[in-house]
């Protein structure tokens, strides 16, 4: 007989029970207790902030080095417009956010949440686990290796290289699946544990189901503009488009992945009428450089979080932020949660702790939406194709011997 197979519980269930454990644990237990979970929480966090240099140096060189091997100036061009389209996404994000979130979030709320340490439990103790190397010199070693082997792969040389970091990016991402992701529920517990045991909960939650809920429309909004420009450019109706998207839109919300959805999603673009060479080309290449979905996640919950503790939030202080995300992303959907992860190393520079309560209902909030986020990311990946596919038939129409 054959042996019944065990439904496994995907992560954003096992999110929700760790905020709903965490929130039990702490309106009902001692503090002796909640400072366990706490010290738990903590040592997660320390080797959080250990591993975060690695997930740069791992997908962002990796992901350069790939794009070495493109068709020469289309790269170039898609490149541009993927990244384009994630800063515009992150602009919209962040003029909706300025607009709608101060009628929900007033200085009455923000004074309710106060000092987001004040009155929390300190852990027991704690373990001085310092990366090994700071973000900063992450980047620009992430960028110098990446490129440099781009071009030494361009003169038939590289090889070596080339597989050490896409080995190292596998090691990485074993790490994320294996012990990061799981322990997430654990880290999200201790947190929202905390957060209760202050007494601040319920003022967060309040602001935060708000947040998500605009989260999740402006997805919608923006995938209907990419594909109503896409449509202008490629003589294409818009809407029609859009109808032929929903089966790789439903894909990624059901994987929360984009590699898993790319075969879906080359489908979808061949029923947009692009040419195989150009959705096998750019929709593989935007499932790892095209982040409108995610940028627009982050861009609403770092506003929303910087307006509930009275910090700057003005666009001096989002725009390089957005700016920064937008590179340091490349590849980021190469492992789970890794936008969100890529993100917590850069929001020291909006005033943000990349360790500790914030950052983590920042994570715990990113991953319960992911899917939408993923399902964003994937579905204007089509939208690109369709303009690079018209950018190509110019092209080659010219004579272009460049062109695909």
């Amino acid at each position: 007989m054959e042996q019944k197979k065990k439904k496994k519980i995907g992560l954003v269930p096992k999110l929700i029970i760790g905020i709903i454990v965490g929130i039990l644990i702490g309106s009902t237990c001692p503090e002796p207790v909640i400072q366990v979970l706490v010290t738990l929480s903590g040592l997660f966090s320390a080797f959080l902030s250990f591993v975060i240099p690695f997930i740069i140096i791992g997908f962002v060189t990796a992901g350069i080095a790939d794009l070495a091997t493109g068709a020469g100036k289309l790269l170039g061009i898609t490149t541009a417009i993927a990244y384009g389209s994630t800063l515009i996404a992150g602009s919209i994000a962040f003029v909706v956010a300025s607009v709608l979130f101060p009628k929900f979030i007033t200085s009455e709320v923000a004074a309710q949440i106060g000092d987001p340490s004040a009155g929390q439990a300190s852990a027991i103790f704690s373990i001085p686990l310092e990366p090994m190397i700071d973000v900063t010199a992450a980047i620009v070693f992430a960028f110098m290796m990446g490129l440099g082997i781009s071009a030494l792969r361009n003169k038939g040389k590289g090889e070596v290289l080339y597989k050490f970091f896409n080995e190292f990016q596998d090691i990485v991402t074993a790490t994320l699946s294996t012990v990061i992701i799981p322990l997430l529920p654990l880290y999200i517990a201790g947190t929202f544990a905390n957060i209760t045991f202050a007494g601040q909960v319920w003022s967060i939650l309040g602001v935060f189901w708000k947040v998500f809920v605009t989260v999740i429309p402006l997805h919608l909004i923006y995938l209907v503009c990419q594909f109503s420009f896409a449509g202008a450019i490629g003589g294409k109706n818009p809407f029609t488009m859009l109808r032929n998207q929903i089966p790789g839109y439903l894909t990624a919300i059901g994987t929360q992945s984009s590699a898993a959805t790319i075969p879906v999603n080359v489908g979808c673009a061949e029923k947009n009428g692009v040419t195989k060479q150009i959705r096998e080309f750019v929709v593989p290449l935007c499932a790892t450089i095209h982040l409108s979905g995610s940028m627009i996640s982050i861009t609403c919950f770092t506003t929303a979080v910087l307006m509930m503790n009275n910090m700057p939030h003005g666009i001096n202080v989002l725009l390089p932020y957005i700016a920064m995300l937008g590179v340091a992303m490349v590849a980021a959907p190469g492992a789970p949660g890794g936008a969100i992860m890529s993100a917590l190393p850069f929001l020291p520079m909006v005033g943000i702790p990349s360790e500790g309560g914030l950052a983590s209902l920042m994570i715990a909030l990113y991953l319960t939406q992911d899917s939408f986020g993923t399902a964003c990311n994937v579905s204007g990946d089509n939208a690109i194709a369709v303009i690079v596919d018209k950018i190509n038939s110019k092209m080659l129409s010219k004579g272009d011997k460049t062109a695909a």
